[in-house]
């Protein structure tokens, strides 16, 4: 494994030597330690163990792992002619002697870094890890480390938050929501719901959450050359009265769920259509947007729930999943009571008794949906 691995001292001595090295730099540890503090320039490649376990039996490469796109382009054009670091919190228990990765632990969910490591020596690239881990690397050269509120970041780094808390929750009463009722609001005898972001504040493009699976807002579905370019063919509306500007030529599919964000509202009676929408679209090889109005709240439960129901996810951790690739959601506090609901309907004796069987043939709860599964040859129609 010698052959393999770098020291911090080296990685250093890279970073001095140019102002732009000829060197990509993966992060493998959680988003929120990412976020907290990291290498200077690294890329975060934070994988739930669903998308791991595939990567381990080769049915997913690593780009499509990396949330954010600039980093995602900038990696697929250099992966090949750049020499790539990967690196973790250090103290590599699965090391052994074995210099080709030949051997790997039995629990492969339990260690991003050699799988990673091993995908990329099989696809051709030079690529090494940190021998001694990040939190060595940030002792000794903290000058060389960065984090999301400043330029450089000290030993000392803050403890991560948690993802899913209060904070990121919000109740949905008069004046405090992010996608506005309508019927509050100055616009509503318009039919045209209202926000309290400004238009600057969106994305310019919808969040890919799975493949042919996008979260976005309501400025996403109005853009047609966007919508072509990412194969995007069905549309999830879920607002009340967001008009859906193609639905008459054809070139789109469309469903609407007429659902304010509001603490009377009852989303959760949507989500088996919703599910199935999603899931008529990815079995088509489709793209398929879910947005409501700022894209925060009411698409993202529904998003939410789908990975739920169709990954076997727990309520933590699809709202987890989310979240790493779409910092600013924030469904409302009801909606999130209606999800922690739609989880026990999921966790009844006998969900759990059939999950257990799948889980024994280690094959459903690992692959994505709208990709056929290599032993039973069609997308999973829980």
């Amino acid at each position: 494994m010698e052959g393999l691995a770098r020291s911090a001292a080296w990685l250093c001595a890279e970073l001095d030597s140019s102002a732009d090295p000829r060197l990509l730099i993966l992060d493998c540890r959680p988003r929120n330690s990412y976020e907290a503090c990291r290498v200077q320039r690294a890329i975060s490649v934070a994988i739930p163990t669903l998308l791991l376990r595939r990567l381990h039996r080769g049915q997913l490469s690593v780009p499509a792992l990396i949330c954010s796109t600039k980093d995602r382009e900038c990696f697929t054009q250099r992966c090949t002619s750049h020499t790539i670091l990967l690196y973790d919190d250090g103290g590599q228990s699965w090391v052994g002697e074995e210099e080709d990765l030949s051997r790997l632990p039995s629990s492969p969910e339990e260690h991003v870094l050699p799988i990673l490591l091993k995908t990329l020596k099989q696809d051709g690239c030079n690529a090494y890890y940190l021998k001694e881990g990040f939190s060595t690397f940030q002792t000794l050269y903290p000058h060389h480390c960065e984090s999301n509120s400043s330029s450089s970041c000290y030993s000392q780094s803050r403890p991560p938050a948690p993802v899913l808390g209060m904070g990121g929750l919000r109740l949905g009463s008069v004046g405090s929501e992010a996608d506005s009722d309508p019927d509050r609001d100055s616009l509503s005898s318009m039919g045209i719901e209202s926000d309290d972001r400004s238009p600057s504040a969106q994305p310019a493009f919808p969040v890919q959450i799975l493949p042919n699976l996008y979260l976005g807002c309501a400025k996403h579905s109005s853009n047609r050359p966007m919508l072509a370019n990412l194969g995007i063919r069905y549309i999830l509306n879920v607002t009340p009265n967001v008009p859906n500007i193609f639905e008459k030529n054809g070139d789109f599919r469309y469903k609407q769920i007429p659902i304010s964000d509001h603490w009377s509202q009852n989303l959760s009676q949507f989500f088996p259509d919703a599910i199935e929408f999603i899931d008529e679209a990815l079995s088509q090889n489709c793209g398929v947007l879910v947005h409501c109005l700022a894209g925060v709240s009411r698409s993202v439960t529904v998003t939410v729930a789908y990975l739920m129901q169709r990954l076997n996810l727990s309520l933590n951790d699809a709202y987890d999943f989310v979240k790493r690739r779409k910092s600013n959601i924030s469904p409302n506090f009801n909606f999130m009571g209606q999800l922690l609901d739609f989880e026990k309907t999921l966790r009844s004796p006998c969900d759990r008794e059939t999950e257990d069987l799948h889980q024994q043939e280690n094959e459903p709860e690992a692959f994505l949906p709208g990709t056929a599964d290599p032993e039973l040859g069609s997308p999973s129609t829980q």
